[in-house]
């Protein structure tokens, strides 16, 4: 290979270092180590050599440095050079100076040549990968654009504008979710994994990070710090509630968020496949802060046992329905912001004395079925039997066998009190 081919391999490893955000100086360093790295395979030791890359013209120059011996003491032509040798270069030399002469790389062989390119493909691939793993740690909770290249039963391979790999596993997309190749996808990025130095770039479209961050882009108050987002609950895809608070009385936290007319909010719904909003003022005040968190529910009054972080509310028979919400999302996601497990009553002005207490029955119905019917405002025995069956299976989430089994308890305590 001639001396050409050399510097244009060295062009051609310049061109690739554009491609892959490597800056020149760490080029111009990788490619010296990759020179000495061979020589040192060649001949046991580098130490010396001098190698020298100009970035501006492109080339390379390699010189050796040798000791010079008498021509019968030569052991090593590697670091020593006979008396007769050096006067070929220059007639003043004499024993024990220092002869430094340009070695030309290609004069090592087709081996050294290839060698050199494995090691230069191995370090810049290395390289590359430290690079992107430190771009994307970086970006750890900001959301990123992908171009869907490739789709999978588990995951989804997006691109991003620098043909980088992302993925968006099955597990953090919307449930609604449908995407086509080619078509471009905004998400979070939830966590980079470098095992055995491979990045990978794991996405989140189910964080509540995504929606803070949507809520940020779309509402200028909160990225100036004028409102602060003080927790969020999502359900993806289904529902979401989100605690503001300003710290600017003239702001109005719900009001900035929602935009006139809901303008903000829309969009942000129309990215989470229209899962419904819900903003909400925050306080520190835990009973207010639970009776806003179960709108549109009207609470009568909050119980709280700090110690447990469990609360007791009290509600109209009317209002039950609409605090637990559809499918029980509206209870779950105010137990999620609030941090408190909560319990749901109804308030009965005239109790009916036959009635029975639900938690009077623990010895035959498991302790977990009876504070699951007691989240939905099932508190007392007949407060079950009033309830519809298919609506006992779905919002308190029991098997029909389950539910079945606590009917059958429940009336047949009723009806051995009639016979009594």
């Amino acid at each position: 290979m001639a001396k050409k081919e050399v510097i244009s391999l060295i062009d051609t490893f310049s061109e690739f270092k554009e491609l892959k955000n490597i800056d020149r100086m760490t080029m111009i360093s990788v490619l010296e180590d990759s020179f000495r790295n061979v020589i040192a395979k060649l001949f046991g030791s580098n130490d010396n050599y001098d190698v020298i890359i100009n970035p501006d013209k492109g080339d390379l120059e390699i010189w050796r440095n040798r000791t010079i011996v008498e021509d019968d003491q030569l052991e090593d032509p590697n670091i020593e050079i006979s008396l007769t040798e050096a006067r070929k270069i220059d007639e003043d030399f004499e024993v024990g100076e220092e002869v430094t002469d340009e070695v030309f790389f290609e004069d090592f062989g087709r081996r050294a040549i290839l060698n050199l390119r494995q090691t230069l493909t191995s370090k810049i691939l290395e390289l590359q990968k430290e690079g992107l793993y430190a771009r994307y740690k970086e970006k750890v909770g900001e959301i990123v654009s992908g171009e869907v290249y490739q789709i999978w039963k588990k995951e989804i391979l997006l691109l991003d504008d620098e043909k980088e790999e992302l993925l968006l596993p099955k597990t953090e997309q919307i449930p609604s979710d449908f995407f086509r190749k080619g078509e471009h996808v905004r998400a979070v990025v939830e966590r980079v994994d470098n095992k055995n130095n491979n990045p990978k770039i794991i996405l989140s479209r189910t964080s509540p990070v995504f929606l803070e961050r949507l809520l940020e882009i779309e509402v200028p108050e909160i990225m100036d710090g004028l409102i602060t987002i003080k927790n969020i609950a999502r359900i993806p895809g289904e529902r979401a509630k989100v605690a503001v608070e300003s710290y600017d009385e003239r702001i109005d936290p719900v009001g900035a968020c929602v935009g006139m007319k809901g303008s903000r909010i829309h969009g942000i719904v129309r990215e989470l496949r229209n899962e419904n909003i819900d903003i909400i003022n925050y306080t520190p005040n835990t009973n207010l802060y639970i009776q806003r968190a179960l709108s549109p529910a009207k609470i009568t009054s909050v119980k709280l046992n700090e110690e447990e972080r469990r609360a007791e509310v009290l509600l109209r028979p009317e209002e039950v329905s609409l605090a637990i919400g559809k499918g029980g999302f509206n209870i779950k996601l105010a137990s999620m912001l609030t941090g408190y497990t909560i319990d749901v009553y109804r308030d009965i002005d005239d109790f009916d004395e036959e009635d029975i207490y639900l938690d009077e029955f623990r010895d035959e119905i498991d302790g977990w079925v009876i504070d699951q019917l007691k989240k939905i405002g099932c508190v007392t025995a007949k407060n079950v039997l009033a309830t519809d069956r298919d609506k006992l299976i779905q919002e308190a989430d029991l098997e029909e066998d389950t539910v079945d089994e606590i009917l059958n308890i429940l009336r047949a305590e009723f009806e051995d009190e009639d016979e009594a």
